[in-house]
């Protein structure tokens, strides 16, 4: 039937619902509060989302409707509304999505199902971040929201900066999440806020005012190290977008009075600097810039990269590509890595870190404004920065408390990256020992085989990173008598060791191989270095004919590493008294000379495993 006269009928029209992908991230989103539509499929992993409940804005937009259980994998309509950063992120698995932990974030969102609020204009089309990283872009995107208007008849009235804590119980779940630790308010915490300030520190850091220029802090005395510090310095510094912008000008002011306390040169201390967030970057290398004045100039121009605290990828990064030779190493200066992290890494970094260590490197760690008691259950490896030190005897480790007090680390910090006599990590399993062959010369060898024997020790010694002050080679050769073939002070490169062991002799007679071990220890071991390892190789194809234990007992207590190499008629009970125990680590039987070359790998990895094996305190 038609309407009576003066009944008016009202057509409503609601807006389009914008779609996304399920790769759009919540920050790089300038509304405050809007509705999008997702598509299927965004249960798959590679879309990361990190919290639960609320969500860091790093996050997926669909992947946490679908871990919130207001979607399913099928996609759909959901409504999303900002709310401020918290402190930390738990994650968990929920609906078929695995969420991630995460420290602090600027700033976080709400999903719930796309049931429009009576009186609410939500937008038809979405303004995004001009970045092409919208993490890069924090203190930005931060000012939009803070421009952005709300519409007088919305039911949540939005701020992003600091303010009073809004529930999380006003809004409505299809699926409820289980309870998490924010589930009182999403401000509970006071730590950072949508622009990357503590609370707590926002008067002081509002009076912090850096220098008119990097180059002229007039902190410190110009050069309290110069030539008698001789270190190759990487510092990692944090450029993650939870660090905000005038921390990291406060870093980079540090950066800068590290430089100031140091003589950059040639003969003196080299440094370089990679910023890590999401993925490292080195910003420049060793040889980049070769004096105090240049670095400082070039740290001041270093702008912030954004992302997350990736410090694991960062040393792995460093570990691989920065201490080459092509970026300016220098072969006999010590290699130091500086870390500075904001509260605590996102990723793990003990094995990254192991891989440093054997590759030489000493590992310093900064950590500034660490977790407190409450927030301790969002870092994601407990005791990082023990795992990840050269030593974990209180040396290699800052804890500051705050931002502000940064600047009194700088003189602790580069007395002890120059007190190179501790930097005990660079030494490794390759550059640090006094290696002493005693090979048999006996008349069952055969000139053949014996050659066979040479070219064993030579690839054993290939593996060493030989000079004087390195790994150090020398070798005896026996029969019934001893004799000194070379010492350890007679060669100091690896071409000249070699050279040496093509040289030698071969000998003919009997096999006296308790006396050869005695020797050995007087002859060679007694002029090793006090702070090299002592590792002794022997090798032989025949029962003794003398007492081998209580030479190879008084090797043992000299604390000389035994390896016992067998080959043919060799006794294998006997090479098992000659060896450090375990015997299965330090002994090994080949049945052919020809098969001697099979056993340099474990050798070498046996020899690097107890010498990684070490106490780290």
């Amino acid at each position: 039937a038609w309407p009576s006269p003066g009944v008016i009928l009202t057509h409503f029209v609601f807006p389009a619902v914008p779609r996304i992908n399920c790769d759009v991230k919540a920050g790089k989103i300038i509304n405050p509060e809007f509705m999008v539509k997702c598509p299927a499929g965004c249960q798959d992993p590679k879309y990361h989302v990190y919290g639960t409940g609320v969500y860091a804005s790093y996050s997926s937009v669909c992947g946490a409707a679908v871990h919130s259980g207001v979607l399913d994998n099928s996609g759909g309509k959901i409504l999303i509304r900002k709310v401020a950063g918290q402190s930390g992120y738990k994650g968990t698995y929920s609906n078929g999505v695995q969420s991630l932990s995460l420290p602090r974030w600027r700033e976080s969102f709400i999903v719930s199902e796309s049931k429009p609020q009576k009186g609410v204009t939500y937008p038809s089309t979405l303004t995004y971040s001009s970045s092409k990283n919208p993490a890069a872009r924090a203190d930005e995107t931060t000012k939009d929201y803070e421009k952005s208007s709300i519409p007088a008849t919305t039911t949540w009235p939005i701020t992003l900066t600091q303010g009073p804590a809004i529930p999380v119980a006003e809004v409505t779940h299809r699926v409820l999440p289980k309870p998490f630790p924010f589930a009182a308010t999403v401000t509970s915490s006071p730590r950072p806020h949508p622009m990357g300030l503590r609370s707590q520190e926002m008067g002081e850091m509002d009076v912090w005012k850096p220098g008119p220029a990097l180059l002229d802090s007039g902190n410190y005395p110009h050069f309290l190290y110069s030539s008698d510090c001789k270190v190759d310095l990487s510092f990692l510094i944090d450029g993650s977008s939870s660090i905000g912008k005038r921390r990291f000008q406060i870093q980079k002011q540090f950066l800068a009075d590290v430089v100031q306390a140091l003589d950059i040169g040639p003969a003196g201390p080299l440094m370089g600097i990679v910023q890590y967030g999401d993925n490292p970057a080195t910003q420049f290398n060793l040889k980049t810039h070769m004096n105090s004045q240049d670095l400082k100039t070039a740290i001041e121009k270093i702008t912030q990269r954004g992302g997350l605290s990736n410090v694991g990828r960062a040393i792995s990064f460093v570990t691989k590509n920065f201490f080459s030779k092509a970026n300016g190493n220098r072969g006999g200066a010590p290699n130091v890595a500086v870390v500075m992290v904001d509260g605590w890494p996102t990723d793990k970094v003990e094995e990254t870190a192991r891989v440093a260590r054997e590759s030489g490197i000493n590992i310093f760690f900064i950590t500034i404004e660490g977790a407190a008691e409450k927030e301790k259950q969002y870092v994601l490896e407990p005791n990082f920065a023990n795992k990840a030190v050269c030593r974990t005897n209180g040396f290699y480790s800052f804890n500051v408390q705050s931002w502000l007090s940064l600047h009194k680390t700088v003189q602790p910090l580069v007395k002890r990256v120059c007190d190179t006599d501790r930097l005990t990590c660079s030494k490794t399993c390759l550059n640090s020992a006094d290696i002493g062959f005693v090979i048999d010369g006996s008349s069952s060898v055969g000139t053949g085989n014996f050659r066979t024997v040479l070219q064993f020790v030579a690839n054993i010694s290939k593996e060493f990173e030989i000079s004087d002050t390195d790994t150090r080679i020398g070798a005896v050769q026996y029969t019934y008598e001893q004799r000194l073939e070379f010492g350890f002070d007679k060669h100091s490169t690896k071409t000249d060791v070699l050279s040496a062991i093509k040289r030698v002799g071969y000998w003919s007679g009997g096999t006296s191989t308790g006396a050869a071990i005695q020797y050995a220890l007087e002859q060679l071991f007694k002029k090793s270095k006090p702070n090299k390892r002592k590792l002794m190789i022997l090798i032989t194809d025949g029962k003794s004919y003398d007492d081998v234990r209580i030479p190879a007992i008084a090797a043992h207590q000299k604390g000389v590493i035994t390896y016992a190499i067998g080959v043919a008629w060799a006794a294998q009970d006997e090479l098992e008294v000659i060896a450090t125990h375990p015997a299965r680590d330090h002994s090994f039987f080949v049945e052919e000379f020809d098969n001697l070359y099979k056993s340099v790998p474990r050798i070498i990895q046996n020899i690097c495993t107890e010498f990684n094996s070490q106490p780290r305190n």
